[in-house]
């Protein structure tokens, strides 16, 4: 996944790579558990047998696309750029767009009954990729530092940078599959905890990113257990709450009247 930078869009999205493959496969694997009835079917004529953790990463997979589109227009689409201190409402969306205005771009589509089929299935593989991105602290980039990639540092003595520790090092260092993740993770949520986590409003998702955010900046640049053993909680918890909140999303989006 890529992250938060809007005066540096460019150079972010070349350099970032959203919560990578294993991070958007758990939070689509947790999604599909929380999917109403006919949210699943609606998903279904659109998708057909695919599931929602293969479609997460697809725009990810797009980035080697050559057109126009998938190399420069989508870039900003991973990520939004708040400065510490500041809300997202203060500061809005850059002029190339970002997640949050993806987000509901894509959403019209789905809504529209005249869109195709295609185009459906490109905004609905959007839309649970970008729910996965803003769940992940350092795609809400403060602006100063390309979303963490330019804080150098070791991760368990392998060169690396804060961006990639959370996209894939903290996940990659437990050596778990997605689906192993996902029992494991799903276990631990309950009826309670989806209803605090019960909101589409993706400002409360960035607020509660850049919070994180702005505690997860090691004081030193050699990181192994101590700072896995501080932050791999809150990495479930994004984890889950992404999940969830795709499903959530996802089921006003298609199935409004559900309780």
């Amino acid at each position: 996944m890529k992250y938060f930078i809007y005066t540096l869009a460019a150079v972010v999205s070349c350099s970032a790579m959203s919560f990578g493959k294993t991070g958007h496969r758990i939070t689509g694997a947790i999604a599909e558990k929380y999917l109403t009835e006919t949210t699943r079917q609606s998903i279904e004529s659109i998708i057909g047998n695919e599931t929602l953790a293969e479609a997460s990463t697809y725009v990810d997979e797009m980035k080697s696309n050559p057109s126009e589109f998938w190399r420069k227009t989508a870039n900003p689409y991973h990520y939004v750029t708040v400065p510490k201190g500041k809300t997202y409402a203060q500061v809005g969306a850059p002029k190339k767009s970002d997640a949050v205005e993806a987000l509901k771009k894509y959403s019209k589509v789905l809504k529209d009954k005249k869109a195709s089929k295609a185009d459906k299935a490109v905004a609905l593989k959007f839309i649970v990729h970008i729910i996965g991105d803003l769940h992940q602290p350092l795609h809400a980039g403060n602006g100063d530092d390309r979303g963490g990639n330019d804080v150098k540092l070791r991760f368990f003595w392998q060169d690396s940078n804060l961006h990639r520790v959370w996209d894939s090092g903290l996940i990659d260092q437990q050596k778990l599959s997605y689906t192993e993740w996902t029992n494991f993770l799903n276990r631990t949520i309950t009826p309670d905890t989806i209803l605090q986590w019960t909101t589409t409003n993706p400002e409360d998702w960035i607020a509660e990113s850049t919070k994180i955010r702005d505690t997860i900046y090691p004081k030193e640049d050699n990181l192994t257990w101590d700072y896995q053993y501080q932050h791999l909680p809150t990495l479930k918890l994004r984890l889950k709450q992404g999940g969830v909140r795709i499903a959530v999303y996802l089921n006003e989006l298609f199935d409004p009247t559900h309780n």
